[in-house]
């Protein structure tokens, strides 16, 4: 059973939701300055930092290990990226989307405001809207978001289990030297600190269907979501994906350079709707 999801005790500001930190024990804004310096101990004495209930930590504010307090972090510059995201559905639950290309999914690192969910809460005003699943920042096409929290375990089930079938277009220019359709098991492992997934011995937990429909195109349709999944099948079978900067071999490329996408996108997405049992589906119109 899904646990219900944490409501963090500050709201979603200008699209952005509060940042949630794991304390290590003590006095709070003793280890703000330590961790943060300067910068982070006047956070607390400004009052902008506040506990799991919603009070307001002061410098005397002593707090357990392992305790939890959120505030607004300082949002990073970024490198817009030019391109629109149209809506391709949208109704009291969920939100469809057409992802472009270099727009990640929702906040991470150095990506906040340039990201699909900040976008879409600026520009419809639903501060509650939430992924139901992710797509790579290089990879563009269907995206499916929800709109309230009372809806969102419902779709993200959907996700988890497999009930949702994915289909993938991808071009690649090498050359073909194995014989498709092919269902692809591996075992996929990512790491925090590497840039590039990897396949390991081991039982499977990747699964992706590969067919070819001629002249260098390519339909995935993945039975498993693992991080960079379909980019490191292609590049196992000796098939990298047109301008994928990481497989097989990691490039260096601008923030700024939009030049060359990866060719990759989530044509469509299929599934049951867990509460009107409607058949539904969305394909993207990002060409290849």
């Amino acid at each position: 059973m899904r646990r219900p999801a944490r409501v963090p005790p500050l709201p979603v500001r200008d699209g952005v939701g509060p940042a949630r930190l794991r304390l290590q024990g003590g006095n709070v804004a003793d280890e703000f300055a330590r961790r943060f310096g300067a910068d982070g101990l006047a956070k607390v004495r400004a009052g902008e930092v506040v506990d799991a209930a919603g009070a307001v930590v002061t410098p005397a504010t002593e707090l357990p290990p392992g305790a939890h307090v959120y505030l607004y972090r300082e949002l990073p510059d970024e490198v817009a990226v030019p391109f629109d995201m149209p809506v391709l559905y949208r109704d009291d639950d969920i939100v469809v989307v057409d992802k472009p290309h270099f727009l990640a999914t929702m906040p991470r690192g150095g990506h906040v405001a340039q990201t699909a969910l900040v976008r879409l809460r600026r520009a419809l005003d639903l501060p509650e809207l939430s992924p139901a699943h992710r797509l790579d920042r290089l990879t563009a096409g269907v995206l499916l978001f929800t709109v309230r929290r009372e809806v969102r375990g419902a779709y993200q089930t959907l996700f988890a289990r497999g009930a949702v079938h994915k289909t993938y277009l991808a071009r690649s220019s090498a050359q073909l030297n194995v014989e498709l359709p092919l269902l692809v098991r591996s075992r996929i492992i990512k790491r925090r600190s590497q840039m590039q997934a990897f396949e390991e011995p081991g039982e499977p937990n990747a699964e992706t269907l590969v067919e070819s429909l001629g002249g260098g195109c390519y339909r995935l349709s993945p039975r498993t979501g693992r991080t960079h999944q379909l980019r490191v099948h292609m590049a196992s079978l000796g098939l990298p994906i047109d301008n994928d900067p990481l497989y097989p071999r990691i490039l260096d490329v601008a923030a700024d350079d939009f030049s060359a996408p990866l060719r990759l996108v989530a044509r469509r997405l299929q599934f049951e709707d867990p509460f009107t049992g409607e058949l539904r589906s969305f394909v993207s119109s990002v060409e290849l």
